[in-house]
Protein backbone atom coordinates (compact mmCIF):
# COMPACT_ATOMS: atom_id res chain seq x y z
CA UNK A 1 0.00 0.00 0.00
CA UNK A 2 0.94 3.62 -1.05
CA UNK A 3 0.41 6.37 0.30
CA UNK A 4 -1.83 8.95 -2.00
CA UNK A 5 0.76 11.96 -1.24
CA UNK A 6 3.01 13.01 0.93
CA UNK A 7 1.15 13.95 4.90
CA UNK A 8 0.04 17.30 3.78
CA UNK A 9 2.15 19.06 6.53
CA UNK A 10 5.28 18.46 4.92
CA UNK A 11 4.01 19.54 1.55
CA UNK A 12 3.52 22.55 3.54
CA UNK A 13 6.64 22.50 5.96
CA UNK A 14 5.23 25.96 7.60
CA UNK A 15 2.58 24.04 8.93
CA UNK A 16 3.99 21.27 10.23
CA UNK A 17 5.88 23.08 13.34
CA UNK A 18 2.62 24.71 14.92
CA UNK A 19 1.27 21.37 15.06
CA UNK A 20 4.38 19.91 16.65
CA UNK A 21 3.87 23.13 19.07
CA UNK A 22 0.64 21.88 19.97
CA UNK A 23 1.77 18.03 20.75
CA UNK A 24 4.90 19.88 22.69
CA UNK A 25 2.84 22.04 24.85
CA UNK A 26 0.30 18.94 25.56
CA UNK A 27 3.50 17.33 26.93
CA UNK A 28 3.80 20.15 29.61
CA UNK A 29 0.18 20.25 30.79
CA UNK A 30 0.92 17.68 33.63
CA UNK A 31 -0.95 14.83 32.36
CA UNK A 32 1.05 11.50 32.75
CA UNK A 33 2.86 11.02 29.51
CA UNK A 34 1.46 7.28 29.84
CA UNK A 35 -2.23 8.26 29.90
CA UNK A 36 -1.69 11.28 26.47
CA UNK A 37 -0.36 8.24 24.57
CA UNK A 38 -3.47 5.89 25.32
CA UNK A 39 -6.15 9.27 24.25
CA UNK A 40 -3.98 9.03 21.35
CA UNK A 41 -3.81 5.69 20.77
CA UNK A 42 -7.52 4.93 21.27
CA UNK A 43 -8.69 7.94 19.10
CA UNK A 44 -6.62 6.92 16.46
CA UNK A 45 -8.26 3.30 16.85
CA UNK A 46 -11.47 4.64 16.30
CA UNK A 47 -10.69 6.33 13.56
CA UNK A 48 -9.13 3.71 11.91
CA UNK A 49 -5.72 5.63 11.14
CA UNK A 50 -3.42 2.74 10.63
CA UNK A 51 -0.23 4.64 10.77
CA UNK A 52 -1.47 6.71 14.01
CA UNK A 53 -2.13 3.34 15.71
CA UNK A 54 0.82 1.74 14.46
CA UNK A 55 3.16 4.90 15.80
CA UNK A 56 0.63 5.00 18.69
CA UNK A 57 1.52 1.73 20.16
CA UNK A 58 5.36 2.30 19.74
CA UNK A 59 5.50 5.74 21.36
CA UNK A 60 3.39 4.58 24.04
CA UNK A 61 5.50 1.50 24.34
CA UNK A 62 8.71 4.01 24.56
CA UNK A 63 6.82 5.67 27.48
CA UNK A 64 6.35 2.44 29.64
CA UNK A 65 2.91 0.91 28.99
CA UNK A 66 3.44 -2.59 28.77
CA UNK A 67 1.75 -4.58 26.14
CA UNK A 68 -0.97 -5.67 28.22
CA UNK A 69 -2.42 -2.20 28.53
CA UNK A 70 -1.62 -1.60 24.82
CA UNK A 71 -4.34 -4.74 23.94
CA UNK A 72 -6.67 -3.70 26.55
CA UNK A 73 -7.04 0.07 25.16
CA UNK A 74 -9.68 -0.72 22.58
CA UNK A 75 -11.95 -2.74 25.52
CA UNK A 76 -10.65 -0.03 28.20
CA UNK A 77 -14.44 -0.23 29.84
CA UNK A 78 -14.02 -4.31 30.46
CA UNK A 79 -10.60 -4.52 30.81
CA UNK A 80 -8.69 -3.99 34.62
CA UNK A 81 -5.81 -2.52 33.46
CA UNK A 82 -7.20 1.42 33.95
CA UNK A 83 -6.98 3.23 36.70
CA UNK A 84 -10.30 6.14 37.14
CA UNK A 85 -8.30 8.78 35.75
CA UNK A 86 -7.25 6.98 32.70
CA UNK A 87 -10.82 5.99 32.54
CA UNK A 88 -11.85 9.32 32.32
CA UNK A 89 -9.49 10.31 29.63
CA UNK A 90 -10.81 7.56 27.90
CA UNK A 91 -14.10 7.85 27.95
CA UNK A 92 -13.20 11.93 26.90
CA UNK A 93 -11.26 11.03 24.51
CA UNK A 94 -13.92 8.51 22.92
CA UNK A 95 -16.66 11.36 23.55
CA UNK A 96 -14.87 14.46 21.78
CA UNK A 97 -13.61 11.61 19.05
CA UNK A 98 -17.01 10.93 17.88
CA UNK A 99 -18.74 14.30 18.06
CA UNK A 100 -21.36 13.05 15.01
CA UNK A 101 -22.35 10.52 16.98
CA UNK A 102 -24.75 12.09 19.66
CA UNK A 103 -26.77 15.19 19.89
CA UNK A 104 -24.81 15.92 23.24
CA UNK A 105 -21.44 14.51 22.49
CA UNK A 106 -19.84 15.45 25.46
CA UNK A 107 -22.21 14.67 28.13
CA UNK A 108 -22.01 16.57 31.72
CA UNK A 109 -21.10 13.11 33.28
CA UNK A 110 -18.39 13.00 30.90
CA UNK A 111 -16.70 16.12 31.18
CA UNK A 112 -17.28 15.53 35.35
CA UNK A 113 -15.91 12.25 35.50
CA UNK A 114 -12.41 13.92 34.13
CA UNK A 115 -12.83 17.48 35.61
CA UNK A 116 -12.83 14.98 39.13
CA UNK A 117 -9.34 13.38 37.89
CA UNK A 118 -7.97 16.31 36.32
CA UNK A 119 -7.16 20.27 36.73
CA UNK A 120 -8.00 22.92 34.18
CA UNK A 121 -4.60 22.90 32.77
CA UNK A 122 -4.61 19.07 32.41
CA UNK A 123 -7.70 18.71 30.75
CA UNK A 124 -6.53 21.58 28.17
CA UNK A 125 -3.38 18.71 27.34
CA UNK A 126 -5.77 16.15 27.32
CA UNK A 127 -8.31 18.12 24.55
CA UNK A 128 -5.57 18.96 22.88
CA UNK A 129 -4.06 15.78 22.49
CA UNK A 130 -7.52 14.46 21.32
CA UNK A 131 -7.55 17.42 19.23
CA UNK A 132 -4.40 17.32 17.40
CA UNK A 133 -4.76 13.09 17.13
CA UNK A 134 -7.93 13.95 15.69
CA UNK A 135 -5.99 16.38 12.91
CA UNK A 136 -3.29 14.10 11.95
CA UNK A 137 -5.97 10.85 11.71
CA UNK A 138 -7.97 12.68 9.44
CA UNK A 139 -4.56 13.55 7.44
CA UNK A 140 -3.38 10.20 7.42
CA UNK A 141 -6.12 8.43 6.99
CA UNK A 142 -7.15 10.71 3.85
CA UNK A 143 -3.96 10.06 1.80
CA UNK A 144 -4.21 6.69 3.11
CA UNK A 145 -0.56 6.60 5.11
CA UNK A 146 0.00 3.01 5.57
CA UNK A 147 1.50 1.71 9.12
CA UNK A 148 5.24 2.00 9.75
CA UNK A 149 5.56 4.42 6.54
CA UNK A 150 7.67 7.68 7.23
CA UNK A 151 6.45 10.98 6.30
Amino acid sequence: MNARMKNPATVLPEAMQPLLDVVGATRQGGVPQATLELVHLRASQINGCSFCVDGGVKSARKNGVSDERLFAVAAWREAPYFSDAERAALALTEAATRLADSADPVPDTVWDAAADHFDERQLAAIILTIGVTNLFNRLNATIRQPAGAGW
